[in-house]
Order: C-alpha cells, then sequence, then structure tokens
C-alpha cells in the first residue's frame, strides 16, 4: 500500500508517495508533462517488490501546489528525496520528467546513482521538428495560452498518445481513455498554478552530456514524434555509459500503453545498474 507523503518547498507543496520497503535501493520516478505521477501505476507493483518507489507530482501539476514563484524542478526533486531520507536514487523520468532527472543529475551528481529516460532530450536541444509535427505542438501551445484546457487536452492525446503515424484505430481504447484522464487531470493545477516559472539548469544539459558519470537507459516509444527519436539517438551518442531501446506499439507513453514491454527492459537494466 502507497505512503502518501506532502512536501514543502519554497511557497509550495509536492504531492508524492513511496512503495516498497525504504531499506532497498530508491527509485524516483519523474511524470510526463501529458500526465501526473498516476502515469506510474502500471508498474509499481513490480517495482515495489525490488525497490523502495518514490513518486510526486511536480510543481504546477496534479495535486501539487505552487504559489507565482521562480523556482528550480531540480531542488524540488533533491527536497522530495530529503523528505523521505534517501540519500541516492535511480532517476527515471518520463518526457519532460527525463529532462528534470538529467538536469539534476548534472547539479547533484552524488543524489543520483542511475537514469532512466523515456522519450526525453536534453534541456537546450533545438534540433530540427518536422512541419507537420511543430504545426501540431504550435495548436497545444495555442490551446494552453488561450486557456482553452479542454481542446488542450484532445489536441495533445492525437500528439502525444495516438502520434503523428497512426490513427484512432490503431491504439487501445481503454489506452486513450487513461491517457485522457492523466491530463485532464492536470486542469486544476494548470488553471490555478499562475505563473510559477521553473529556472531552467544553466548551462543547459546538451553541451554537459559526457559529464554524466552514472549508467543511463534510453527508451522511445516505436510512433513517438520523430524529433523524440532524434533525442533518443543524441543520448545514446553522447552519454558515456548509456544502453537504448525501442518499445514497439507504443507512443509517447510507452509505460502507460505496454508496461509489460517497459518493465521487460526495465527491470533487467536495474538489475545490474540500480543496486
Amino acid at each position: 500500500m502507497s505512503t502518501r507523503h506532502s512536501v514543502a518547498v519554497d511557497r509550495g507543496a509536492l504531492a508524492a508517495e513511496t512503495d516498497g520497503d525504504p531499506q532497498r535501493p530508491a527509485l524516483l520516478l519523474l511524470h510526463a508533462g501529458i500526465a501526473t505521477r498516476r502515469m506510474w501505476d502500471p508498474l509499481i507493483p513490480a517495482l515495489a517488490e525490488r525497490f523502495f518507489v518514490i513518486r510526486y507530482d511536480t510543481r504546477g501539476f496534479g495535486e501539487s501546489t505552487s504559489q507565482a514563484v521562480e523556482f528550480s524542478n531540480r531542488a524540488d526533486a533533491i527536497a522530495v528525496l530529503d523528505a523521505v531520507g534517501v540519500a541516492s536514487a535511480t532517476l527515471i523520468g518520463a518526457s519532460r520528467g527525463g529532462t528534470i532527472a538529467l538536469d539534476t543529475a548534472l547539479e547533484h551528481p552524488s543524489r543520483v546513482r542511475a537514469l532512466v529516460l523515456i522519450g526525453s532530450g536534453p534541456g537546450g536541444w533545438d534540433g530540427a521538428i518536422d512541419p507537420a509535427e511543430e504545426a501540431m505542438l504550435d495548436a497545444a501551445d495555442a490551446a494552453e495560452e488561450a486557456g482553452e484546457w479542454d481542446r488542450l487536452f484532445e489536441l495533445e492525446l492525437e500528439l502525444w498518445n495516438i502520434g503523428p503515424r497512426r490513427s484512432r484505430d490503431d491504439v487501445d481504447p481503454a489506452f486513450l481513455e487513461t491517457a485522457r484522464a492523466l491530463g485532464r487531470s492536470n486542469r486544476a493545477a494548470f488553471e490555478a498554478q499562475g505563473q510559477c516559472i521553473p529556472v531552467p539548469l544553466d548551462p543547459p544539459a546538451i553541451g554537459r552530456l559526457t559529464e554524466v558519470a552514472v549508467p543511463a537507459l534510453v527508451l522511445a516509444g516505436e510512433h513517438d514524434l520523430s524529433f523524440v527519436h532524434d533525442q533518443q539517438r543524441l543520448l545514446a551518442e553522447h552519454l558515456p555509459d548509456v544502453t537504448a531501446a525501442r518499445i514497439e506499439a507504443a507512443a509517447h507513453l510507452p509505460s502507460v500503453e505496454r508496461p509489460d514491454a517497459v518493465l521487460e527492459v526495465l527491470l533487467s537494466w536495474l538489475a545490474e545498474h540500480a543496486g
């Protein structure tokens, strides 16, 4: 059974929970921007059998709260580890959660044992984006700026969970309902967050990948956006100790869409690198 925590941070509180034995090696899970900590639900039973599993809603998402303030996502991640008494952990991040994980490893290397980056890229990346994908991203950005939340969540569903090279008929309807619910569960936080502004790592991770001193696993879904695959290749080329894998028949949230396939790769890698 999960234990819930409220972690105090500067002018905010992070909703967190833990599973498993605190005496075991720790995993800190960081969710994607189209989800909350609930995206990890399908993986928790298997992970908690072997690890102490920590997850939380980042500031401005899910059940976490924040006043208008500049803040560091890296400092928030460390605050969560401190709150549950963990000196170091393997950080597992999806999408923006992976960017936060990588940044945290660079800023706080003594607190990170290993990295798992799922559908993620380094901060400061400015590579080319397919024009059709860019148009979809621009439409989602416009909906967010206008506060058109229902439109935003449907656009994000099409873009990230179906993907630009699949149709709805190609995707399990039950997964789409779960993905839709994950996105919509951020609505209250989006409406209430005001101007909580994350301060980026400086200098950014894009030019510092060779500084990462821990093993890394980089994963991407087969049907994710093309620039995400470009980012995965970049990470695989420049991180010093890296394993790369592709999750078939999944888009941007493989831990939700194909949890068994993710666990098959993840548990094997963690057994070697996260002990």
